[in-house]
């Protein structure tokens, strides 16, 4: 139990680290979503009364002209309620709004594709370490050859082949505009189908880190004394694979697989945007490029909060699989 409540308290203190940071760096950085709000006010012609300013920075989460403290006293209780304020891309929709509308579609696209490639991966480097000089050794390289193609070539001869020439899979979007959202047979389908190519996309340029990983890992702990010494006691070699030798190579993935769990709500932004997804990348973008900084926020919190949460999950299963860490601290 000592273990388990030294990880909380290092936890939360990152978490609050996390949440701090998050306060203070958007209000050092250049330019004002209020000016930005406001000249588009008076771009559309109506005019803007002065007390306006306060208004908005106010909506926007800033906390108005308040000193730097009650504005993150008020920024911590809004935290804890859900409010982030109100998005400047898509005005007046609330933040929170914005992003629950965004996370569906990244968390399923891209958590199911970074599990299917890091089972994909691991499962295969498992065996290309085991059955190393054969021609399932000779995956390794192919897949790494891919994987050093940058994701939107890959996207985009995806795109072309299958979307284009071929005409199999839908080019953009998340779903059909003829169909209505919800749970329909007809609309899970059309999710389905628009969702193939931006996921082969992920598994096809993250599957051979995760190979080649697995199987040096593999062929290095092959000749650990603990792995000979159950191959001379006449062992099963399945048992010896897995129980062995898999079960000790798979650790620093597991390490890796759990940041990149945290990154799957961040989406992969270069894919969503190729594909015009409708996930927290491609909002994560259109923030960027509008200053929408109670947007950008929110989204760096989840993303910051989610790694940390990952990270927390692993270290447990790290303590489970391999008791040494639970007493080296």
């Amino acid at each position: 139990m000592t273990h388990v409540r030294r990880k909380v308290l290092f936890y939360l203190v990152a978490a609050w680290a996390a949440v701090t940071l998050n306060f203070i760096i958007p209000r050092m950085m250049p330019g004002d979503p209020v000016d930005i709000l406001l000249a588009r006010m008076q771009q559309s012609g109506g005019p803007v009364p002065p007390q306006a300013r306060s208004a908005i920075a106010t909506a926007l989460g800033q906390g108005g002209d308040a000193n730097i403290l009650v504005q993150y006293l008020t920024y911590l209780g809004n935290l804890f309620t859900g409010d982030f304020g109100v998005s400047v891309t898509y005005f007046p929709t609330p933040v929170a709004t914005v992003l629950g509308q965004s996370l569906p579609w990244t968390v399923v696209l891209v958590g199911v594709s970074t599990i299917v490639s890091f089972v994909l991966g691991v499962g295969l480097g498992t065996f290309a370490g085991w059955k190393r000089g054969t021609w399932l050794d000779g995956v390794a390289p192919l897949t790494t050859f891919i994987a050093a193609i940058p994701y939107f070539w890959l996207a985009l001869v995806l795109l072309f082949v299958f979307g284009s020439v071929l005409q199999l899979l839908p080019l953009s979007g998340g779903y059909g505009y003829s169909t209505d959202p919800g749970f329909s047979l007809e609309f899970l389908s059309s999710a389905f189908r628009h969702a193939v190519l931006p996921g082969v996309t992920i598994v096809l340029s993250s599957v051979g880190g995760w190979l080649l990983g697995m199987r040096n890992m593999m062929v290095s702990t092959l000749s650990a004394d603990y792995v000979l010494t159950a191959e001379a006691k006449g062992l099963r070699p399945r048992r010896v694979m897995l129980a062995y030798a898999a079960r000790n190579a798979v650790l620093p993935s597991v390490t890796g697989f759990a940041v990149s769990l945290g990154f799957v709500v961040s989406g992969s932004i270069v894919t969503e945007a190729v594909f015009s997804y409708p996930g927290v990348g491609y909002v994560l973008l259109q923030a960027v490029k509008n200053n929408d900084y109670p947007l950008m926020q929110a989204i760096f919190l989840v993303i910051t909060l989610t790694v940390l949460a990952a990270n927390f999950v692993v270290d447990m299963l790290h303590s489970v699989i391999d008791p040494r860490t639970r007493e080296a601290g």
